[in-house]
């Protein structure tokens, strides 16, 4: 696992690769609880089980960020990361297994492969993406 922190401040840690070679047994995990997006990974043995459950509604944060991950199932991805100030920190090659995980900082992704599949994860809710995200060759106007 490779942990990307921000140049311009070291104890802001902005990205996370994730590859299939780091898994471990039993639990990982992967993102600290303080964040909006959780991750972990799991390595279990056949009949492995968990306790029925569900996910309750809790009272959060008023101001957030979103957070997201690809997880790539098929094909290639290049993934470019940057600093919080826009300057370029990182590019990885994502092959099957492996995963990307944005907390902050920018990002950008090129298909290496025709018919790639990745699974991506961000926190919500959505609002548009006026409301949720800006364009690194632009200002925000609000």
């Amino acid at each position: 696992m490779e942990k990307i922190y921000s140049l311009k401040d070291p104890e802001i840690l902005l990205h996370i690769v994730y590859r299939l070679a780091d898994f471990k047994n039993d639990r990982e995990d992967i993102i600290d609880d303080n964040n909006f997006l959780q991750l972990s990974s799991l390595k279990m043995k056949e009949g492995k089980t968990f306790r029925p459950h569900k996910h309750v509604f809790k009272n959060g944060p008023e101001l957030c960020i979103a957070q997201e991950s690809w997880a790539i199932i098929k094909g290639s991805v290049k993934v470019i990361f940057y600093d919080l100030d826009d300057t370029l920190l990182a590019k990885h090659i994502l092959k099957p297994g492996d995963c990307s995980v944005t907390l902050q900082g920018g990002h950008n992704y090129l298909i290496l492969e025709d018919d790639t599949l990745v699974y991506e994860y961000k926190t919500g809710p959505y609002h548009g993406q006026k409301l949720d995200k800006v364009f690194l060759n632009e200002k925000r106007s609000n």
